[in-house]
């Protein structure tokens, strides 16, 4: 492992943590060099450096996150939104509601990022925090991470975004076909070129950006310079007791629709999966993660705003995923609307499939280092093009299960209420644990400490979520699909989770005589993993 030269290779302990010196021998002072810390999980306040350098520099943290954030949810998600919820002014309130959880999920994120700075993200915290029994937080983590772990809503956005700018019908072979095409050939760029990969999702990540402003612009120039083709009028949005007009206040409606709000916000913890790899990086995570919050909730307020402003109620409450391609061809006609700017929304589609990819492939890569996926010397390794190969095959196969099985016209809204339910089990159990360790581990050092309000009032957001599948709406779903659906498919993957870790880790040990321990190796690119042995009682 690579020293640090800052003054972050300290260890994130006060001095009066007796308990943990093991932890802070990490270095050979004899000959002046590092070594490889043991695989302890209290080495988790170390920082750590990859095998393959820190090569993230701020600018490319940065887009690792804001092109995370700015994804298909902004250019998708209103027009389904404000169908589900009936008016623009609930509509708006979530996406300010929204704003202000998430900023409270990242102060969250922040403190356990900076306390616990190794790559890993809810992994790392989760493990430190609930240690018994023994491997069930490990187990669930990497049960919901390599089932839930997909990047589908992207691709089919690219899909849907590309089909309709060449005017082609949108059959669900091609919808698919499309999608899958991106993936792999994503998969294959991240798996075999990384420094390729990175530099082209860092150009597309400010193209996102340049987009985003460009749409909240072009509200303000219908509303200054009236274009043609707009009715006549220069303005759709509704002002007075239209603006609350057709309303569903049922909480079961609202919470799938804040699901839909927080995965447009996902990912601004993203840099945690790869802190390993980011220069600085407790200074980088704290000024990257603020700055890219407050870039998100800027520009998605205005351009929520400039939909409304441009496209008549009724028609954005039927556009589906496909919002932002009516309000480019209503500002700038058939041509430059239908066309040039809908393959820009598709471009930045790319970059988003491009990052996450980037990261959970190194999450799947975390996880198999601590010995909880088989082959480790094939998934935990960077080796043969220095990039984690094996930790992208396991992101893209439940990712093409995903885009390939359910129909693609359904999918969409479906996958985002299937990740959001799960996650907030995850959101309450590190806010609650974040609350234990202040406790329990006042030692431990914390650059970057979370207002309890914000904890607070996360914890009660989150347990208000999970209870929403018990209110139904008060009208029925035209998708087919039943209203719980989303809860009950979340609950399962958690639950098979727990079966899993109960059957490996206590019931067949039990029947057979051993017990399992820890045991730490290297593998020949230089990465420390640990395998989790059999040992006789």
């Amino acid at each position: 492992m690579t020293m640090m030269t800052s003054h972050e290779n300290q260890p994130l302990l006060s001095p009066s943590a007796s308990r943990n010196n093991s932890v802070t021998s990490y270095v050979n002072t004899e000959q002046g060099k590092p070594h490889h810390p043991s695989r302890s999980i209290e080495d988790d306040v170390l920082p750590e450096t990859s095998t393959l350098g820190r090569t993230l520099t701020w600018s490319s943290a940065y887009i690792l996150v804001i092109s995370r954030v700015i994804g298909s949810g902004i250019f998708a998600t209103p027009g389904v939104i404000v169908k589900a919820v009936g008016s623009v002014g609930l509509s708006l309130s979530l996406w300010v509601l929204g704003a202000v959880i998430a900023a409270c999920g990242l102060a969250v994120a922040l403190e356990y990022g900076c306390m616990l700075p190794r790559s890993g993200g809810d992994k790392v915290y989760l493990e430190f925090t609930y240690r018994k029994p023994r491997y069930l937080a490990s187990t669930i983590l990497a049960v919901q991470a390599v089932l839930l772990g997909f990047t589908a809503s992207n691709c089919i956005v690219f899909a849907q975004y590309t089909l309709y700018a060449f005017n082609i019908e949108a059959t669900d072979v091609l919808r698919k076909g499309l999608a899958v095409g991106l993936l792999t050939a994503i998969t294959i760029l991240h798996g075999c070129f990384r420094k390729t990969g990175i530099a082209i999702q860092n150009v597309l990540g400010w193209i996102k950006v340049a987009l985003i402003v460009f749409m909240a612009l072009s509200g303000l120039f219908v509303v200054v310079f009236k274009p043609e083709g707009l009715d006549g009028r220069r303005s759709h949005f509704p002002t007075g007791a239209k603006l609350w007009k057709g309303t569903e206040w049922s909480w079961g409606t609202i919470s799938t629709s804040l699901f839909k709000v927080f995965y447009s916000y996902a990912g601004l913890g993203n840099v945690s999966n790869v802190l390993n790899e980011v220069r600085n990086p407790i200074r980088t995570l704290k000024s990257v993660s603020i700055t890219a919050i407050i870039t998100a909730c800027v520009l998605y307020s205005l351009v929520n705003i400039a939909y409304f402003i441009v496209i008549p109620l009724d028609e954005i409450k039927e556009s589906k995923e496909l919002i932002a391609a009516l309000f480019f061809e209503k500002v700038f006609g058939p041509m430059n609307g239908k066309v040039v700017l809908p393959l820009a929304v598709a471009l930045s589609g790319v970059g988003n499939v491009m990052v996450v990819t980037f990261a959970l492939a190194r999450l799947n890569q975390e996880i198999a280092r601590q010995g909880f996926l088989p082959y480790p010397e094939l998934l935990a390794s960077s080796r043969p093009f220095g990039a984690p190969l094996g930790g992208l095959i396991i992101h893209y196969v439940p990712s093409l299960l995903v885009i390939t099985l359910p129909p693609s016209s359904e999918v969409y809204s479906f996958i985002l209420e299937v990740e959001g339910y799960p996650g907030q089990i995850f959101a309450l159990a590190t806010s609650v644990g974040l609350l234990w360790l202040r406790h329990s581990r006042p030692d431990l050092k914390r650059p970057f400490k979370a207002w309890n309000l914000a904890v607070i009032l996360r914890v009660g957001l989150c347990l208000a979520l999970l209870a929403a599948p018990f209110f139904p709406p008060e009208h029925k779903n035209d998708s087919g699909i039943w209203y719980a659906t989303y809860a009950v498919v979340g609950v399962s993957v958690i639950a098979f989770g727990f079966a899993y870790w109960f059957v490996w880790l206590r019931l067949i040990p039990k029947l057979r005589g051993y017990r399992v321990e820890e045991k730490a190796g290297v593998l020949r690119d230089g990465t420390t993993i640990t395998q989790l042995v059999h040992v006789p009682r």
